[in-house]
């Protein structure tokens, strides 16, 4: 079935979802976080990837109440307005607002898993401890400081929230990243193995920011990417399946 864009209600107005739903009805969904450019071909993309994988595939677009942009990759800055826009419990309302649109075609919020990229990464740390789903993965989530500092969507640094992890998690990250230092992955993955749901965290020792978008050839690790998108597929298969 081809893709379609839906539009649902929160509290702060109409909202778009890009939805694709695998060839047979699914059981099972993943909600792709977007990164700061918006719901653009790269993210439509992935979430396509994971409607040929078997499940139902949304990818809700979180900037809607700045505009709903699609941001070009040229000037990283402008996404800048849009991401400090988001708050913790915007993103709390989008989500449910997601989850009770896969709802009506009895998708229950245990068999939804959640990944997320960059700023989407750092979206799935705290909803993950926010709610219980599935499944949470995260590429190269918590940059900028985000995981020491109180610097994203109101909350503590994500190195407190991940403590408090409710969701089985898993977490990318590049040795290379230069928005966030290997030391401070260290300390996410000793603060989330302190939560009460399963958490793991994965180094890439070649990689960067970013490493998993083939659609910025100058961030793109192959290698990276093929072992993560391995093991994203892996987990997901074990929790929500």
């Amino acid at each position: 079935m081809a893709p379609t864009t839906v539009t649902v209600t929160t509290l702060d107005g109409p909202m778009e979802i890009y939805d694709a739903n695998p060839g047979d009805p699914a059981s099972t969904a993943v909600v792709v976080i977007q990164e700061g450019y918006g719901v653009d071909p790269f993210i439509q993309g992935l979430t396509r990837k994971f409607a040929q994988e078997g499940y139902r595939a949304v990818a809700p677009h979180l900037f809607h109440r700045s505009g709903d942009p699609e941001l070009g990759y040229d000037n990283p800055m402008q996404a800048f307005p849009h991401i400090r826009a988001l708050t913790a419990e915007g993103l709390i309302q989008d989500v449910d607002a997601t989850l009770e649109h896969l709802g009506k075609d009895g998708i229950t919020p245990e068999k939804v898993g959640i990944v997320g990229f960059s700023m989407g990464g750092s979206v799935v740390i705290a909803l993950s401890a926010a709610k219980t789903l599935g499944a949470g993965v995260a590429f190269c989530g918590g940059g900028g400081g985000g995981l020491t500092q109180p610097r994203l969507f109101g909350l503590p640094p994500l190195i407190e929230v991940a403590k408090g992890i409710r969701t089985p998690w898993l977490g990318h990250f590049g040795d290379l990243d230069e928005y966030i230092p290997v030391d401070e992955v260290e300390q996410l993955r000793a603060a989330a193995e302190l939560a009460e749901a399963p958490t793991e965290v994965v180094r890439y020792a070649e990689a960067g920011h970013d490493f998993y978008c083939d659609a910025r050839p100058a961030s793109y690790h192959a290698g990276a990417t093929e072992q993560a998108w391995r093991l994203t597929f892996d987990f997901f298969a074990k929790h929500l399946r």
